[in-house]
């Protein structure tokens, strides 16, 4: 199973180039043997990067949505209380970020490997991560 960082989900669904050989071949490989997780905190994020004029889609945020989540083995991971408080108590150096935090919760709380080319994400070393 594997998470995908928000600007993750964002390349793969919109089929953007930037998505490592690794990474790419984990999300096609998990996408039809298990599941891809994006947590719910990404749609949060995106919205308000579309909100902000930081990003542009092909499509008004929710229909994006509709589109991103329904792409094989994409399943949205719902902020789950322990995902919430397991957040707060990441053991070790975590990103400041709380998007972040609660991303790496989600992959923990899973036990996925987290896809993410943020250096925070990799520096943070208690998650295996793919790019």
């Amino acid at each position: 199973m594997i998470v995908l960082d928000t600007h993750a989900w964002v390349w793969w669904s919109t089929r953007v180039e930037k998505v490592g050989p690794a990474a790419r071949a984990a999300i096609e490989r998990e996408s039809i043997e298990s599941e891809v997780l994006v947590s719910a905190v990404s749609c949060w994020e995106i919205a308000m990067l579309v909100a902000k004029g930081r990003l542009t889609l092909a499509a008004e945020v929710e229909a994006w949505f509709d589109h991103a989540l329904a792409l094989p083995g994409i399943r949205l991971a719902p902020l789950e209380p322990r995902i919430a408080v397991l957040s707060t108590r990441l053991p070790g150096n975590p990103p400041r970020d709380p998007s972040d935090q609660i991303i790496l919760a989600t992959a923990l709380h899973h036990r996925a490997t987290l896809i993410s080319r943020d250096t925070a994400m990799h520096s943070y070393g208690r998650v295996p991560i793919l790019w």
